[in-house]
């Protein structure tokens, strides 16, 4: 009986004992995870809320209440024109939707840049900053960079043609006079997003309305071209102007005219004499 008592006492002091442990290891796990959840929290700061997309959208769709929901998001590190409310994105209600102006992932950002103002379309005009034009310049393979332009690229703009009241035979002339204007439309397609190569017939780009006089004349007395800036380029280019004997290394020598010496033939001095139907020439010293 005794050892029986001996054993549920070894047995019960052995549960408890492991019990205790397995007590310590949780409340130690529990501890660490609320250090590490308030060490995090320190470190992000104040939140806010921001709209983001509840599923993936593409160009042209349009943003309904039920494609975005709120969610956490540090407030230092907002992207710039977030919203923060649906009174903000949809300020004249869900009658007036935005359009997507790009594609979008499932929980990105909404912002601004990527949508329209409330009621617009996708257009061309909706890609047009404050002040600026919409011009469309005439291209094909040749000079429109073999199709791999998209809405958003900037390039440079190439005139080609005769220099008006040009006496030398330069022949055409090359010139740069647009440098890193950035194209809003490819034909009638403003999706940037795109990446299937087109043969465009005609590229819309955003220019000052000084520039859009310029291209209007440029492209009425000459050829247009176009030159794909990269992305990460900010050169500023200077002016560039190339003629054909400049291209093919010809060089005009200045040949100074022969200065020839005149010389004076000796006066001759005559009398004409009327002999009846005759007239007689006759030489005499010049007296003068």
């Amino acid at each position: 009986m005794k050892a029986v008592f001996y054993l549920v006492l070894v047995l019960g002091i052995g549960l408890a004992g492991g019990a205790v442990y397995l007590a310590n290891d949780f409340i130690g796990a529990q501890q660490a995870a609320l250090a590490k959840e308030r060490e995090l929290r320190e470190r992000i700061g104040p939140v806010v809320e921001v709209l983001v997309t509840e599923k993936p959208l593409r160009y042209g769709d349009p943003v309904t209440p039920e494609d975005v929901r709120l969610v956490i998001w540090p407030q230092e590190a907002v992207p710039e024109g977030a919203f923060l409310t649906m009174e903000e994105l949809f300020p004249q209600g869900e009658d007036l939707p935005r359009i997507a102006l790009r594609a979008m992932e499932k929980d990105e950002a909404l912002m601004a840049v990527k949508v329209t103002e409330p009621g617009e379309d996708a257009g061309v005009s909706s890609r047009l900053t404050k002040g600026m034009r919409a011009f469309a310049i005439s291209v094909d393979v040749s000079t429109g960079v073999s199709g791999f332009l998209r809405p958003g690229d900037r390039v440079d703009v190439y005139w080609t043609g005769r220099l008006p009241g040009n006496t030398r035979d330069t022949g055409n002339v090359t010139k740069l006079i647009q440098a890193n204007m950035r194209l809003v439309a490819i034909d009638q397609k403003t999706d940037k997003d795109s990446n299937n190569p087109t043969i465009a017939r005609t590229v819309t780009v955003e220019a000052t309305p000084e520039q859009v006089a310029g291209l209007a004349t440029a492209q009425s007395t000459g050829k247009l071209s176009l030159a794909l800036v990269g992305n990460s380029d900010d050169t500023v280019v200077s002016a560039v102007e190339i003629d054909q004997r400049t291209l093919l290394g010809i060089v005009t020598e200045e040949v100074e005219p022969e200065v020839v010496e005149t010389v004076e033939a000796p006066r001759v001095c005559t009398v004409r004499t009327r002999r009846g139907s005759d007239i007689v020439v006759t030489e005499i010293p010049c007296t003068n």
